[in-house]
């Protein structure tokens, strides 16, 4: 299992980040692969054991996956697993945190990546890498990126 942190300063306050990462079907056209996340089982909001299902691209490549909330700190943190039909792939969370000056804000992306040997081997195939570190850690600053952004704005 690797786990990767990426974090960014934001020029906003953590509640104005919050706005942006607080419910993840809402940060459509922030991520580097993920096109789309819509609520599923009838789910319509952000909440422990909330799912939502992700649309996935990568050049030609299409996706999906299923996604369970399980940390929801309101203001603070969410976090949320990640699954390939029955396969566990990974847990992905947001946290923001006040900056060291009025007005801004700390963001941190994590991946725990929890793919076992059958994905870790069609992973190249699925999202045309094979370091698969490497490419999200590279998404992941995209995304920070953006989310400074939107939140500056």
């Amino acid at each position: 299992m690797s786990t990767i942190d990426v974090t960014e300063p934001v020029g906003a306050p953590a509640d104005r980040v919050w706005a942006v990462i607080g419910d993840p079907v809402g940060m459509g056209g922030l991520t580097a692969e993920c096109a789309e996340m819509a609520w599923t089982a009838g789910c319509s909001g952000p909440a422990v054991g909330a799912r939502f299902r992700g649309r996935n691209r990568s050049g030609w490549r299409r996706w999906s996956t299923t996604c369970t909330i399980v940390r929801y700190e309101p203001g603070t943190e969410i976090a949320w697993d990640v699954s390939f039909g029955p396969l566990p792939i990974a847990r992905w969370s947001y946290r923001v945190e006040p900056g060291d000056t009025a007005g801004s804000s700390v963001l941190t992306e994590r991946v725990e990546d929890y793919r076992g040997r059958l994905l870790r081997t069609t992973a190249p195939l699925i999202r045309g890498t094979s370091d698969t570190d490497s490419r999200n850690r590279s998404n992941m600053e995209a995304t920070l990126a953006r989310v400074r952004q939107r939140a500056e704005a």
